[in-house]
């Protein structure tokens, strides 16, 4: 995932910045940590999103064939009946 990634970055950002005498390019490190904490949220929110939208596809599938399979067995019921349903009427 991106997301940790950028969060590893960030760590090993701020650990540097921990070791910098030069307080200058320490805050200059601790901003560049903080800019990659915050992609990192972003990149988890999109992965989040990403998750959530192939489950709920993989949800509608599975509703659409367990819909299919419950006609196909109202339709095989109505067969072995000899008949077919009333219009209207499965």
């Amino acid at each position: 995932m991106i997301s940790k990634e950028y969060l590893e970055t960030a760590r090993t950002l701020l650990r540097a910045a921990q070791n910098m005498t030069d307080g200058r390019i320490a805050g200059q490190l601790k901003a560049l940590a903080e800019d990659y904490e915050r992609r990192a949220e972003k990149a988890a929110h999109a992965d989040a999103a990403k998750a959530l939208a192939r489950s709920a596809a993989s949800g509608e599938r599975e509703g659409a064939d367990r819909f299919a399979r419950t006609l196909a067995s109202v339709d095989d019921h109505h067969q072995a009946k000899g008949g077919r349903p009333a219009p209207g009427v499965l």
